[in-house]
């Protein structure tokens, strides 16, 4: 199915999307808005279908050769370093099907030393490569309020950033490839820390008498106020839903590869260490596949106690 561009966008660069879960679809959206004529592909067919059929200027593409071949830019949203690796040098892969002179934008959570593994071995084909992984979360992908943090040489990150203009409010540019996946995982880290540390003082409130929704409340006026207490609490765990669609496991994944960053840097790193002994211990408990708020339900089952309010629905 193709939704062919107007006349006054093809001057635009063409721009493949490859990944189209909750994040990647709506990115791929935006960049369909903003006049490029945009390759799509997913391992599941019907995703990139849905799309096509229900956007202007998107086209699902049967390979990752295929949209290669129809794409000046290709961006990838995928689980991490090694899929996209897999993606760009697989026999039928993007590479089999790319022109010199293509940028990779990798938009995934990944490893900064298979990123610049991957962008040497692109470059030896004439391709260059961002990395260039976000902050925001579904709805920051859905209303194009993304943060990029970019690592890259300065002319191919300028060749970026209109696409990251269409997707997202704020770009920063770390330094040299790899530096964004860096400051990625580093991000996470510490919001999974925050996070823990969080739903442990609020199970400890809650079992000595207080009430969770108003602690949460005092800690967004306090100095223990975070991105967690002013869209997690209320919105995740007092109303019980616990429906994050970020993954725990992938939460986890991003914690691991900050605690090899400091493993490789020579550094000690002990609440890290700690931290993510922990996420893996309640990953090993909620299973695979469950939100990241499940780590607050774990927390709960280990203090016996649940972060429940006067105002928790029963």
């Amino acid at each position: 199915m193709s939704n062919e561009p107007s006349p006054a966008s093809t001057a635009r660069e063409r721009v493949g999307f490859i990944g189209l879960g909750v994040m990647g679809a709506p990115m791929a959206g935006h960049l369909a808005r903003a006049g490029h004529a945009v390759s799509v592909y997913d391992l599941a067919p019907d995703a990139a279908q849905r799309l096509a059929e229900s956007q202007r200027g998107i086209t699902a593409r049967a390979s990752l050769r295929e949209v290669a071949a129809h794409s000046d830019v290709i961006v990838t949203m995928l689980p991490n370093g090694r899929v996209v690796r897999e993606v760009v040098f697989a026999d039928d892969g993007l590479l089999a099907g790319w022109a010199r002179g293509g940028l990779l934008l990798d938009t995934s959570s990944a490893e900064p030393w298979i990123t610049r593994e991957t962008a040497a071995r692109l470059a030896e084909h004439g391709i260059a490569m961002v990395d260039a992984p976000v902050s925001g979360a579904a709805w920051g992908a859905q209303a194009a309020e993304l943060v990029f943090m970019l690592g890259g040489a300065p002319d191919d990150v300028a060749r970026a950033r209109p696409l990251l203009d269409a997707m997202g409010r704020a770009v920063f540019h770390l330094g040299a490839l790899g530096a964004g996946h860096t400051m990625k995982c580093l991000n996470n880290l510490i919001t999974a820390v925050t996070l823990t540390a969080t739903a442990e003082g609020l199970a400890i409130g809650t079992r000595a008498g207080l009430d969770p929704a108003v602690m949460t409340d005092v800690l967004n006026e306090a100095t223990g106020g975070s991105w967690i207490t002013r869209t997690h609490i209320h919105q995740r765990v007092i109303s019980r839903s616990f429906d994050d669609p970020f993954k725990l496991e992938l939460m986890l994944k991003d914690m691991g590869i900050a605690v090899d960053l400091a493993r490789e840097l020579g550094m000690p790193a002990p609440i890290s260490e700690e931290g993510r002994r922990l996420w893996q211990q309640a990953d090993a408990a909620r299973g695979p596949g469950v939100s990241v708020s499940e780590l607050v339900r774990w927390v709960e089952t280990e203090a016996g106690t649940e972060i429940r309010s006067a105002t928790s629905p029963r």
